[in-house]
């Protein structure tokens, strides 16, 4: 039996938090830390020397050598540059250990390495890491020791955001400022601070790490290339939430251990849709903290599935035939005194602000869905998208019978007179109780859905950054209370005013309202009737940064320049490019150097079996069978990698841009399909014994 795990001793020992800071800060030091964390209030440089200080011992008390500013560049992942707490040896041979303000506040990659979408040329190479002091510094343990990890944006030289936590700093400003403006419309002179909650779900695939490196595809892409469905796949459902192996119950009890450890919520843990596919989910969290912590937890799983002998795959699509993975985004809004925004209350037909705050969230899903959708885009969650697991590419918004009903009372009547009300469910069996019933069903199929008191945004791609989602999410829904509130304030009568501003939102943004089956072809349909965007893929997506419409949104609220949004756009092309460029060449490796030799070799041996039984005299008209079809699909497959060469080749050589990308999607993609196609054939064929690499079969049931 393993080691029994005391969670509240443990949780947040590896992190410097409140806690902490009030134990060891001096009590001005601190007092101004949290005016500086809680209202914005600059820090000076006095101060964040003793923090800085004070920061190293308690480190240095964890057992850290070693600090870092922890960022989250446009690569998609985090980076970080390790420097000793070790200044200047002192004369008598010893050394000392100093950490400063400057040190703290400060640090200097280069920003010409990392991508910048044109903002920093190769020979501009100054740029800043900034701490962000919102979210508090831990201590990791790993095969390099402890480091002290310092959560930090990063911006140019000339002030620009090169990465992920600062626009979503800046789109936090900007829904603080509005709903306040909001909530003070509504007589509420006590909350000080609005701040958008998250919780992020994190679903993944656990492979055996042995087998995991046989396949190249997995290893220089994260998906597999080629793979025949095994027999048995989801179809029975007897995965999902399903009895956790022991192999797993190990590895999740390591991966919560690790990461109660540095403060991070993890609360649920159960089996996926999917054979080898696993999901776990924190407790909410302020959104730039929630950022940082999906980070940890995607890192930590990696790590620790290593230590077991596993692989942990986050792409959207590992397998072709079972669900990928997602991370569905649980948004909502809170004020510092405890107040939900998106709290209906017993009776939300008559809660005024929450139906104001509900169609302003409609009003903002239907403008911009084109930015949602492309929030959401990236190589592998084209694969996913509409593919009957994941909701479709079409934006909607689920709310249920409860509000449903509300809205239509509104549009219908000019007022809402009364509320559903849930009931209770009878069991039918007298042993067991009979629960209190939810007004309102779920929609797994909904990318938008009201699940009670949040809206869970769930297109968002497994390995993909939050950021991107709730900069956009609270960035729209910001300019929705603007306009609302420039409405209101100018008012004669406020009680009439708001009235029929819900009823106008409402009926003019009642469209992305659907609560039925969005993975139906006739929603599709009905969907094009309405006028909503189906954006299918991550290049037709990304055009919608750089619209006047979007434009216009983010430079109003400060969240992001035109050169900005310009930047990030080149940047998505581009790495939608490489994306693709990479699973062609591997695809190309992987059929010239493994695949067809093997076949060749192969069908050496059947056609000398052919031989040997007729020359026995017995009837060989089954192994000339297979030796044909096998033959057959060996030129298939001889003909679609040479197509599939010359269209990489050609798409290769184009200039870095929109129609590169475009030509990755609309040309390199479909000659890989077709390259897939009689590879796949053949796996179902071919003496398993002769095929160079492990099976789907294999990777997802042997774990």
């Amino acid at each position: 039996m393993s080691e029994a795990i005391n969670v509240a001793k443990i949780f947040g020992e590896d992190v410097f938090n409140d806690t902490v800071m009030q134990e060891r800060l001096p009590k001005k030091v601190y007092k101004d830390l949290k005016k500086t964390i809680e209202e914005g209030k600059e820090l000076d440089l006095a101060t964040a020397d003793v923090i800085a200080h004070e920061m190293k011992e308690w480190a240095i008390e964890k057992g850290a050598t070693h600090y870092t500013h922890w960022f989250q560049p446009l690569t998609g992942v985090t980076a970080e540059k390790h420097d000793s707490f070790i200044s200047a040896p002192l004369p008598n041979g010893k050394v000392l250990m100093s950490f400063s303000g400057k040190e703290l506040i400060k640090g200097e990659p280069d920003a010409s390495s990392f991508p910048s979408g044109g903002l920093r040329a190769t020979f501009e190479a100054r740029g800043y890491t900034a701490w962000d002091c919102t979210s508090p510094a831990f201590v990791r343990h790993d095969a390099a020791g402890a480091t002290l990890c310092i959560p930090t944006a990063f911006c140019s030289y000339k002030g620009e955001a090169l990465d992920q936590k600062t626009p979503l700093l800046r789109s936090m400003q900007a829904i603080n400022e509005q709903s306040l403006r909001l909530l003070r419309l509504f007589g509420n002179t006590t909350s000080k601070k609005v701040t958008p909650s998250v919780g992020p779900e994190q679903e993944y695939f656990l492979v055996d790490a042995e087998k995991f490196l046989q396949r190249k595809d997995l290893i220089y892409t994260g998906r597999t290339l080629f793979g025949a469905m095994p027999p048995k796949g989801q179809e029975l459902d007897d995965h999902y939430f399903g009895t956790i192996r022991q192999r797993i119950a190990g590895f999740m009890k390591d991966v919560n251990e690790e990461l109660w450890k540095v403060g991070v919520t993890s609360k649920t843990q159960h089996n996926e849709v999917a054979p080898a596919q696993h999901e776990l989910a924190p407790i909410y969290a302020e959104c730039n903290v929630a950022l940082d912590h999906n980070h940890i937890v995607m890192q930590t799983l990696k790590r620790v599935a290593c230590q077991h002998g596993m692989k942990c795959l986050l792409h959207e699509k590992p397998f072709a035939g079972v669900n990928g993975s997602g991370k569905h985004d649980n948004w909502s809004l809170t004020t510092d005194d405890g107040k939900n925004l998106l709290e209906p209350g017993k009776t939300p037909h008559e809660n005024i602000q929450f139906l104001l705050v509900l169609t302003c969230i409609l009003k903002a899903v239907d403008r911009h869905a084109d930015l949602l959708r492309e929030s959401a885009a990236d190589p592998g969650n084209d694969h996913r998208l509409g593919a009957n697991e994941a909701p479709p590419a079409i934006i909607s918004v689920f709310l249920g019978e409860q509000l449903e009903d509300v809205l239509e009372q509104l549009i219908s009547t000019g007022e809402a007179t009364h509320s559903l009300n849930g009931g209770k469910l009878q069991t039918g069996v007298d042993t067991l109780p009979d629960l209190a019933k939810d007004a309102t069903d779920r929609n797994r199929t909904s990318p938008f859905a009201f699940t009670g008191n949040k809206f869970e945004f769930r297109m968002v791609g497994s390995r993909d950054s939050i950021s991107g989602p709730n900069v956009v999410l609270n960035t729209i829904v910001a300019e929705a209370f603007s306009e609302a509130c420039d409405v209101l304030e100018k008012a004669d009568n406020f009680d009439e005013a708001v009235h029929d501003l819900i009823k106008q939102y409402a009926t003019e943004h009642q469209r992305v309202v659907f609560n039925g089956n969005g993975y139906s072809d006739a929603w599709v349909e009905e969907a094009e009737r309405r006028g909503l965007p189906n954006i299918r893929s991550m290049v037709e997506a990304i055009p919608a940064l750089t619209t006047d419409k979007a434009v216009n949104m983010f430079e109003k609220f400060k969240v992001f320049t035109k050169a900005e949004l310009e930047s990030r756009a080149e940047i998505k092309f581009e790495s939608y490019a490489k994306a693709i460029n990479i699973e062609a060449r591997t695809m190309i490796d992987m059929a010239s150097k493994q695949i067809v030799p093997a076949i060749i070799k192969y069908t050496k041996d059947l056609a000398d079996t052919v031989v040997a039984v007729k020359e026995a005299g017995a009837d060989a008209s089954v192994q000339a069978e297979l030796l044909t079809e096998i033959s057959g699909l060996l030129a298939e497959t001889k003909k679609a990698l040479e197509a599939l060469k010359v269209v990489t080749d050609q798409a290769a050589a184009m200039e870095e841009g929109e129609d590169q990308a475009r030509f990755y999607h609309f040309d390199v993609v479909p000659a890989m399909e077709a390259l897939r196609a009689p590879v796949d054939a053949l796996e179902m064929i071919v003496d398993k014994e002769a095929w160079p690499m492990p099976s789907y079969g294999d990777l997802i049931f042997e774990v």
